[in-house]
C-alpha cells in the first residue's frame, strides 16, 4: 500500500498566469510565463500592469483569483487569474435608490 501523505506533489518548472484590471476606460489582461512559485504582489510588479495603470496603489487596492478576494501574499498556481479591483465608483445603496425611483417613474407613466 502507497503512503499518499508523504508524496510531494511535482510542482511544474513554468506556468501560464493572467493579470487584468479594469478601470472605466478600458479592460488590461497581461498573460506571463513564471517560474516557480510567485506571489500575487510578485506576478502584479512582474507584469508591468502598473506602468500602463499608475493609477492603482496596489497596498489599497483590493485584489483576488477568479473573483474571490485574496491577499498580496497568496502564492498563484498554474491557470491563475490575477484581478486588481477598483473602488466603487457609487455607493451600492444609493445607486438601488436610485434604480427603485427609476422602475417607480416608468410604472406609473404605464
Amino acid at each position: 500500500m502507497v503512503d499518499t501523505e508523504n508524496i510531494c506533489e511535482k510542482k511544474p518548472e513554468t506556468m501560464d498566469v493572467q493579470v487584468c484590471h479594469a478601470s472605466t476606460q478600458k479592460t488590461t489582461m497581461i498573460a506571463l510565463t513564471l517560474k516557480g512559485d510567485s506571489t500575487i504582489r510578485e506576478v502584479i510588479k512582474m507584469s508591468q500592469i502598473l506602468v500602463q495603470h499608475p493609477e492603482i496603489d496596489i497596498e489599497a487596492c483590493k485584489v483576488g483569483i477568479f473573483g474571490k478576494l485574496k491577499t498580496l501574499n497568496t502564492v498563484v498556481r498554474q491557470g491563475d487569474r490575477v484581478e486588481i479591483y477598483r473602488s466603487l465608483t457609487a455607493d451600492p445603496m444609493e445607486a438601488r435608490r436610485r434604480r427603485s425611483a427609476k422602475q417607480q417613474r416608468i410604472k406609473s407613466i404605464l
